[in-house]
């Protein structure tokens, strides 16, 4: 499945913003879904997973109670609403996908990246 992340952009700190994830193809109901991040110097970190169904969702607890993820299968669509951002926050972030019905919470769990959108949050 090709994968294109969207939404990213400035806002202040705790201030909201919405990504989301366009998919390509007939299986994404089939896909588990994960968001990573990856800031300048560092490496690409887990920030939340949810399963095919949607009903299974995990989090990096740096981003717990903040930030929430959903998809809608209809649309092919993943998001990611991230609330009270922190300038710590500021990071590209990615959409990853496998085909299973889990979505793990490491890089190597997944078979196709999105391209990334940039996030800054300013102090």
């Amino acid at each position: 499945v090709q994968l294109q992340a969207s939404g990213g952009g400035l806002v202040q700190a705790g201030g909201s913003l919405r990504l989301s994830c366009a998919a390509s193809g007939r299986r994404f109901g089939a896909y588990g879904m994960g968001w990573f991040r990856q800031a300048p110097g560092k490496e690409r970190e887990f920030v939340a997973a949810i399963d095919w169904s949607g009903l299974s969702t995990d989090y990096a607890d740096n981003v717990k109670g903040r930030f929430t993820v959903s998809r809608d299968n209809t649309k092919n669509t993943v998001y990611l609403q991230m609330n009270s951002l922190k300038p710590e926050d500021t990071a590209v972030y990615y959409c990853a996908g496998r085909l299973a019905t889990l979505a793990p919470t490491i890089t190597s769990g997944y078979t196709d990246w999105g391209q990334g959108t940039q996030v800054t949050v300013s102090s």
